[in-house]
């Protein structure tokens, strides 16, 4: 199994969100982030002072997934949530040792 981390803008999760569902994937992690990379943030102008703001707002959507849908579930998010400009996000994988389901106790890929 693996660990799908993937930063995404704002406005895109529900474009995200609909491609994981065509290919069956439903279950997901959504939180509210800040952060920034090559982006760098941008500066703002309020009641006439300019100021900095270095992070931006974005989405970490997680995703735990077998092994064997993990192509399809990356390619979807790459598809959904690229615009082809900078501040587009990242996506990480990561192992996933184990999973465990509480209400039924079920274990590994039938937990996901």
């Amino acid at each position: 199994m693996k660990k799908i981390e993937a930063i995404i803008k704002p406005f895109k999760l529900e474009e995200v969100k609909t491609g994981l569902a065509d290919i069956g994937i439903e279950g997901m992690t959504v939180t509210e982030v800040k952060g920034f990379g090559r982006q760098k943030g941008h500066t703002e102008i309020y009641r006439g002072s300019e100021y900095t703001v270095d992070f931006l707002p974005k989405i970490k959507l997680e995703v735990v997934v077998s092994d064997d849908v993990l192509d399809k579930a990356v390619e979807a998010i790459i598809r959904t949530a690229k615009t082809g400009k900078i501040g587009d996000g990242k996506i990480f994988i990561l192992p996933v040792e184990q999973a465990i389901r509480i209400r039924t106790e079920e274990q590994g890929d039938r937990a996901v």
